[in-house]
């Protein structure tokens, strides 16, 4: 019985809804079929008062029609319709769907006119519906498009959306929204010149933009305002700018430490200039790519878990390949670095030829998961999401590895290797798995490093060499095999690259910061942070 009751009161509940929104349907058409039997341009501008006070947004499409001229009612049962002149008839719409309802003759139907009064009046309303609109986005978008295209006609809508606004963020907007309506209008300098404090308050580029017009067109005490405000707000700006400069190189800088801080474990341990790291880079990404490719086919209710899926495998990969290219190639050419150079430029190449081959030159695509899409604003500073997370991830790679050289006995046995290696291996150290398996956490930690990579970045067979030569400097100016020498030096590249970017450009950018690493590296040879050990004093 309990069960047969809760479905009646559920029943019930569904009957009273649909027939409430029956109601409100109704009620709209009974005031829309009011336009039928005016006769002058007072009676129609009551039903539009009529119809805006209903707040309903149904009630924009017949409006919007009748301030175009294309609101039209039957002769023969006064119904009212939109209109869309063809060649011969009239084809009919709904006023309120929208859906077809046929065709008319011209002489069948007849247009309701308006003024341009009404189309002012009209066109206030529909600004009152938007602003009045129940969901917050739409209001901010509207106050927005107030903002950017000031009209005197949109103060009265926007003093009634401020009166009804209860979220504070909106409301604002809405006050930012009329001072620029005020500023094209012809209120009193007094009100200009409060409507310009406000604007001035805002601080962003449109507010400089609107009174920059302002100033154009302005003369005495509002000119001279506007001229004060601009000046304000382009100091603050440019404060703001040096702020997203440092972002960007910090960003920067978390892609270096990806890119670099498996070479600067190699390099340091190895003495190993491994030109082929890069190319670990790049079988990261591809790795990430094939896992998205499967994810899109068999299972696409996992995207959002690809790049999680695709770091475990591609570390994996890319220490594979490391581990096969240590103990084929490089084992045998310890302790001759040009020959270790040129076999490692060598294998590049070939693993450059083979990805080619699998997968093509062109770039491969490989999506963002949801929470890696978008941006948001932190004051004028614009942060995007993939950034965001990536410097999150370079910082926790970063974490995790110091844990592994400091925290554990292959942490110690790789420093002891490359603090002394002849006294590491008296001790009972086996250098040479050391140096394999080292190699390998190094080529793993590049492939994981692609992953980050593969959401910034194109996916080709050439994206390990944009990064090959930057890591080479980090890892030189931070110290050789010092990994608190690989962050300092990436944060500081990025940043000292994306400053000078302005000024000189990305290309003579770089070279200043090459010259300027070749300088310091004259007076510091071993870089910012200098490994100590005997084997290194020597």
């Amino acid at each position: 019985m309990k069960i047969f009751h809760a479905m009646g009161l559920t029943l019930l509940f569904l009957m009273t809804t649909l027939s409430s929104s029956g109601a409100a349907e109704a009620d709209l058409r009974a005031i829309i079929a009011k336009f039928a039997t005016v006769t002058d341009f007072s009676e129609t501008g009551a039903v539009v008062q009529e119809l805006t006070a209903t707040g309903d947004p149904a009630v924009e499409r017949p409006l919007a029609a009748l301030a175009d001229g294309n609101l039209y009612a039957r002769t023969a049962d006064s119904m009212v319709f939109v209109g869309k002149e063809g060649d011969e008839n009239v084809q009919l719409f709904d006023p309120l769907s929208g859906e077809a309802a046929g065709e008319a003759s011209e002489d069948d139907i007849s247009k309701i006119s308006v003024n341009n009064t009404l189309r002012r009046a009209i066109r206030d309303a529909l600004g009152t519906l938007t602003l009045g609109s129940k969901d917050q986005t739409v209001r901010i978008a509207a106050a927005d498009t107030m903002f950017k295209t000031p009209d005197a006609a949109n103060i009265g809508p926007l003093d009634a959306a401020i009166a009804s606004e209860s979220v504070a963020s909106v409301k604002s907007l809405l006050e930012q929204a009329r001072a620029a309506s005020i500023l094209v209008s012809d209120n009193p300098d007094a009100d200009k010149l409060a409507a310009i404090a406000l604007i001035g308050a805002r601080g962003d580029r449109s507010a400089v933009s609107l009174l920059t017009s302002v100033e154009a067109n302005a003369s005495g005490a509002v000119k001279e305002a506007a001229s004060a405000a601009i000046g304000n707000i382009n100091s603050t700006l440019a404060l703001w700018d040096a702020g997203q400069n440092i972002w960007y190189g910090i960003s920067l800088g978390s892609v270096l430490l990806l890119a670099a801080i498996g070479l600067a474990i190699t390099f340091g341990v190895m003495g190993v200039i491994n030109m082929a790291h890069g190319e670990m880079v790049m079988l990261g990404a591809y790795t990430t790519f094939v896992v998205q490719q499967v994810i899109r086919t068999s299972f696409p209710g996992l995207f959002d878990w690809s790049l999680v899926i695709a770091l475990p495998l591609a570390f994996l990969v890319a220490a594979l390949v490391g581990l096969v290219i240590e103990r084929g190639v490089i084992r045998f050419l310890y302790g001759r670095p040009l020959e270790t150079l040129l076999a490692t430029w060598g294998v590049s190449l070939i693993l450059q030829q083979a990805v080619r081959s699998i997968f093509g030159p062109t770039n491969q695509e490989v999506g963002n998961p949801s929470w890696m899409s978008g941006s948001f604003d932190v004051g004028q500073l614009a942060i995007t999401w993939n950034r965001l997370w990536i410097l999150v991830f370079a910082l926790t790679v970063f974490g995790v590895l110091l844990y592994v050289m400091k925290r554990t006995p292959w942490g110690l046995q790789m420093r002891a290797v490359t603090a002394n290696r002849r006294m590491a291996a008296s001790m009972g150290i086996r250098t040479p798995w050391v140096d394999a398996l080292t190699f390998a956490l190094g080529s793993g930690i590049a492939g994981i490093a692609g992953v980050a990579l593969s959401q910034i970045d194109n996916v080709s067979p050439n994206l390990g060499r944009g990064y090959i030569i930057d890591s080479f400097m980090v890892v030189v100016f931070g110290g050789v095999g010092n990994l608190w020498g690989t962050l300092v030096g990436a944060f500081s590249l990025g940043i000292v690259n994306k400053v000078l970017e302005p000024y000189a450009g990305a290309v003579l950018g770089k070279i200043v910061v090459l010259v300027l690493i070749i300088l310091f590296i004259q007076k510091r040879p071993r870089g910012l942070f200098a490994l100590k050990g005997r084997a290194v004093e020597a």
